[in-house]
């Protein structure tokens, strides 16, 4: 399921134009410090130690079973990944309520769109939760499609992302640029046969985002020029 927002520009554009496919959180969101807390409240319900920014960074994998694998030394047990997935989302939701768009996020959506562009925002949060986020942060017309995950948590963002661009049937997947802040953004733009933008600001270190094999940039400002750049070659 799929929101088609009210901008219908992107229908009208040439299917050789560019595309942004913008990631939500800790991209256009800066949540990192919610997502921290309710990592750390998440452990301490099985009786891990709490971690910190970099610790996270520098370990933080998809799906996420596996990352909660490289603190533990195991994968988590069925029980131990309900109780820690419920309760991360449950903390989440408490302490997202101080977090807002990363800097300057909204002054480059309204340019890229002002410029005769289309993007659209997929996202693994869920669905029903990301609608509103974004209505609320009053951005939702900048988009030709807005798509959350409606399957359970710890899926494969690759699946969601061919979904999406063959939803939006006038986007060339080979002139589309996937915008994200995870190493997993990069492994879906590649198997969509499209190109990515990493981003520092939210989930990896750099030193992580730089294994991938794709441009890494420390603003999102240097993330829409990059994107440019690529979808004009």
């Amino acid at each position: 399921m799929g929101i088609r927002t009210g901008n219908r520009m992107g229908e009208r554009m040439e299917k050789h134009a560019a595309h942004i496919v913008w990631d939500w959180n800790g991209t256009l969101f800066h949540d990192i410090d919610a997502v921290i807390a309710a990592t750390n409240s998440a452990f301490a319900e099985i009786g891990l130690e709490p971690i910190t920014l970099e610790q996270y960074r520098e370990l933080y994998c998809v799906p996420i079973p596996r990352f909660y694998e490289r603190l533990m030394g195991r994968l988590p047990t069925e029980s131990e990944w309900l109780v820690m997935d419920e309760t991360f989302h449950r903390h989440y939701i408490e302490h997202r309520v101080s977090c807002g768009l990363a800097e300057g996020a909204d002054v480059l959506l309204e340019g890229w769109q002002a410029a005769g562009r289309s993007q659209s925002l997929l996202s693994m949060y869920g669905h029903d939760d990301l609608i509103p986020l974004v209505r609320g942060f009053g951005i939702e017309s900048r988009f030709v499609r807005v798509d959350g995950r409606t399957g359970p948590s710890g899926g494969s963002k690759s699946a969601h992302l061919v979904r999406h661009l063959e939803a939006l049937q006038w986007v060339d997947p080979g002139r589309t640029v996937v915008i994200g802040d995870a190493v997993d953004d990069a492994i879906a733009a590649r198997d969509a046969g499209a190109y990515a933008v990493l981003y520092t600001g939210g989930s990896h270190s750099r030193g992580s985002l730089e294994g991938a094999g794709v441009p890494v940039v420390d603003s999102l400002v240097e993330a829409v020029e990059a994107a440019g750049g690529i979808a004009a070659e």
